[in-house]
């Protein structure tokens, strides 16, 4: 009672607030387009000392070829292969450059000085233009790539990530990490990132944003002069895959050493353009607090749910660091907060206190400079009709709304991994839970003996 009076309190409280102190929808940027069909957003504040430029290409990770995960990643790095163009950016104009690769699309991001401003726009116009896709280049980025993953050290919690989407998702794009694994970044050639480059760095599938301290004629004559002679393609490719065969519900072991225990359950999700994005949200959210009430035990643990959309569905993931003794019991607490889900809506107080803890969350994003164009380059990337103001929707999601998305996405298998100690989690499921271990080959059931002959001889008759 004293914690709904708390959050009731706090609710009132919020709805009293000027609305100015809540993060709005960045005002609408000006807007052009070059003859070769990219896109151009300005947020120009000319007599800043600072600009930023984003050129979001709508294609990712999504498309690397089967078995090469991470080609887009290894393309990602090759726009840039020199050291010295990343020290010009960090060193002389206190900036940054950085390759942002996901499922989707592939972010450049330059924030440099406004007196610079041509010579940044050639950087990324010989990025772009003039890829250097030498054999050498591309065998010392690929060997760099390839290392960098092999001396990362990958968490459990990391491997449980990596295990459910794969689980879940089988060779579907989204069952692979974007960032490519070091066997299959071996696998891409020269060949490989021409063809990538030339069916997804093209004009008409990009837009530029520009934020800072230029004049828009400034940043047209640049632009245009720079950037004009950027081939356009003759058509995007779409981002059209083969669905993922039915998941299998049996519980993945995935043997990774360590004291403790890494649990994982999903569900497949809506796509980030879906209607029911914001209430898949909340959902998460509320999935991960009745779960904290169901579990004391995981008090003091990590413990998530989230939802992930990209262009096409995407997950709908819990999980948590539990102990081998208490693995199966909160492998089927997780279950049971599942089904209640499905079955109860959220209270008042549940809904409230998890909008808002989603709001909290978001509201510092929305904030930043650096993320001011990203609701419109978001726009063209998941083919929304305009910027949505993400807060607004979220604050209108209702508790029959939840429960409808639960049942949407729960009326599905759900898939589910624990990374451990193999021989412990075998013991701890046994007649508990079907299971599967990695890498181990099922042994086939005993075939039927025949039956036995009778001794001596039969009469036919």
């Amino acid at each position: 009672m004293k914690i709904f009076c708390r959050v009731l309190t706090l609710s009132l409280l919020i709805g009293l607030l000027p609305f100015s102190v809540f993060p709005q929808t960045p005002s609408q940027p000006e807007r052009e387009e070059l003859l070769n069909g990219l896109r151009l957003m300005f947020w120009l504040r000319p007599g800043s000392p600072d600009v930023t430029l984003k050129l979001r290409i709508n294609s990712g990770a999504a498309f690397d070829l089967a078995g090469k995960s991470g080609q887009m990643a290894l393309l990602g790095d090759v726009l840039f292969p020199d050291a010295a163009i990343i020290d010009f950016f960090t060193d002389e104009m206190g900036g940054k450059l950085d390759v942002s690769v996901g499922y989707d699309s592939t972010t450049i991001t330059m924030v440099g000085k406004a007196h610079e401003f041509e010579q940044i726009i050639e950087v990324l116009r010989n990025a772009l233009l003039s890829t250097q896709l030498s054999p050498e280049v591309v065998t010392r980025l690929r060997d760099q790539r390839v290392k960098l993953l092999r001396d990362t050290s990958i968490a459990p919690a990391t491997v449980a990530d990596r295990a459910i989407l794969a689980r879940l998702f089988g060779d579907f794009p989204y069952g692979r990490p974007a960032a490519g694994s070091p066997e299959d970044v071996a696998r891409v050639d020269r060949a490989d990132l021409m063809q990538a480059r030339d069916r997804f760095l093209n004009s008409n599938n990009a837009t530029l944003a520009i934020i800072g301290g230029v004049t828009k004629p400034r940043a047209m004559r640049a632009v245009r002069q720079l950037l004009g002679p950027w081939r356009k393609s003759e058509q995007v490719v779409p981002t059209t895959f083969r669905q993922p065969a039915p998941a299998d519900p049996r519980t993945l072991i995935v043997n990774v050493a360590g004291p403790n225990v890494e649990l994982r359950l999903a569900a497949r999700g809506v796509s980030r353009s879906d209607n029911d994005f914001s209430a898949a949200t909340v959902l998460a959210r509320v999935a991960q607090n009745r779960w904290h009430a169901a579990a004391p035990e995981l008090a003091r643990q990590p413990v998530f749910a989230r939802h992930d959309a990209y262009v096409l569905p995407g997950a709908f993931v819990m999980g948590a660091a539990v102990n081998e003794m208490t693995v199966a019991d909160s492998l089927a607490k997780a279950r049971k907060v599942i089904d209640s889900l499905m079955s109860t809506p959220p209270t008042a107080e549940e809904l409230e206190r998890a909008k808002t803890e989603v709001i909290n969350e978001l509201s510092p994003t929305l904030t930043k400079p650096e993320a001011l164009p990203d609701p419109w380059l978001d726009a063209d990337t998941y083919r929304l009709s305009a910027p949505q103001d993400e807060i607004a929707l979220l604050r209108a999601v209702t508790a029959s709304e939840v429960q409808r998305v639960a049942n949407r996405l729960f009326n599905k298998p759900i898939v589910s991994v624990v990374a451990g100690e193999t021989a412990a989690l075998k013991a701890a499921l046994q007649g508990r839970y079907q299971y599967e271990v990695l890498g181990e080959i099922a042994t086939p059931a005993p075939s039927p003996k025949p039956p036995a002959k009778p001794a001596g001889n039969v009469n036919p008759g």
